[in-house]
C-alpha cells in the first residue's frame, strides 16, 4: 500500500539537497518547483566539481536535454560518483532516440544503474532499443505502448521506470501502478517534465524508490489539477502550479491521489 501523503511529509521533513545536472531551458523552472515542494536544489554540472558534489548531495538527477560532450563526460563521472557514495540518482533521457549521440550517451548512463528512469513513452522505448516516433523531446507514442518495455528495463537493470503521459505508469519490474492525476495544461509549459524529475530525486533521496516515485508523480499531477482550477492560461498556470506544490498538504494528497494497480 503506497501512502503518498506520508512520502510527501517525509520529503519535506528531510528537505533534501538534490544535485541537478539539467538543461538550460529547465534550470529556473525546476529550481522554483523544487523549492516550493520543500527540497533544496543545486544546479552543479561542471566536470571539475560535479562528481565531488555528488557525495555531498542527498540525491542526483541527470537530464540530457541540452547536453554537450563536456556535459556528457561530467554526467558519466558524476553518476559513477553518486553510486560510489551510495546516493540514489535519477535519469531523464530527454529525446534519447533523436540522434545516435544521444542513444550512445543514454546507454552509457543506463549502464551506471540509475535508481529511477523517468521519461515519456518515446524516450523509454528508445532507451530500450526500440525505434520510436518522437518529435525531439515530445512523445508521439502512447504510454501503454511503452509499458512492456518499461517493465523489461526495470527488471533487467534493477531500477524503477516511470513512463509519464496522460495516465502515468510506474514499475520496478515486479510491481506496477497507473496514476491518473494531472491536467491538460501541463504539456504546454516547458520544463515541467524536467521539474518532475527533480522532484523524484527529492522524494527518493531518503525513501524506497518505487513508492517514492509513485508518490511524486501523484503529488505533481494533483498540484496540476489544483492549478488548472486557478488559472486562465499557460502563464498563470505555471504560477498556480508552484503555489499548489507549496500549499498541498499530505492529507489532501492522500484524498486526491488516483493510484491503481496495473
Amino acid at each position: 500500500m503506497i501512502d503518498p501523503g506520508q512520502h510527501l511529509a517525509q520529503m519535506r521533513a528531510a528537505a533534501p539537497l538534490v544535485q541537478n545536472m539539467t538543461n538550460y531551458v529547465a534550470m529556473n523552472v525546476m529550481a522554483n518547483v523544487m523549492l516550493a515542494a520543500g527540497a533544496s536544489p543545486a544546479m552543479v554540472h561542471a566536470e571539475e566539481e560535479a562528481p565531488e558534489f555528488a557525495a555531498i548531495a542527498s540525491a542526483l538527477t541527470i537530464n540530457i536535454g541540452t547536453f554537450s560532450a563536456p556535459w556528457a563526460r561530467a554526467m558519466l563521472k558524476t553518476a559513477a560518483a553518486a553510486r560510489a557514495a551510495g546516493r540514489p540518482w535519477v535519469l531523464d533521457p530527454v529525446a534519447v532516440g533523436a540522434t545516435s549521440y544521444r542513444r550512445e550517451i543514454g546507454a552509457q548512463l543506463l549502464a551506471q544503474r540509475p535508481s529511477v528512469v523517468r521519461g515519456n513513452a518515446s524516450e523509454i522505448l528508445a532507451l530500450s532499443g526500440r525505434a520510436v516516433a518522437g518529435k525531439g523531446a515530445d512523445s508521439v507514442d502512447e504510454v501503454a505502448s511503452a509499458e512492456a518495455a518499461a517493465s523489461r528495463l526495470a527488471l533487467n537493470h534493477g531500477m524503477v521506470v516511470a513512463v509519464t503521459g496522460a495516465v502515468d505508469f510506474v514499475t520496478d519490474g515486479t510491481r506496477a501502478v497507473r496514476i491518473s492525476n494531472g491536467h491538460d495544461m501541463m504539456p504546454r509549459i516547458t520544463a515541467l517534465g524536467c521539474s518532475l524529475t527533480g522532484l523524484v530525486g527529492a522524494f527518493v533521496a531518503s525513501q524506497p524508490a518505487f513508492g517514492a516515485t509513485v508518490a511524486t508523480i501523484s503529488y505533481f499531477g494533483l498540484a496540476g489539477e489544483i492549478a488548472g482550477r486557478n488559472s486562465s492560461g499557460p502563464a498563470s498556470f505555471q504560477v498556480a502550479l508552484i503555489d499548489a506544490l507549496y500549499s498541498l498538504t499530505p492529507e489532501e494528497l492522500d484524498r486526491g491521489a488516483r493510484i491503481t494497480p496495473a
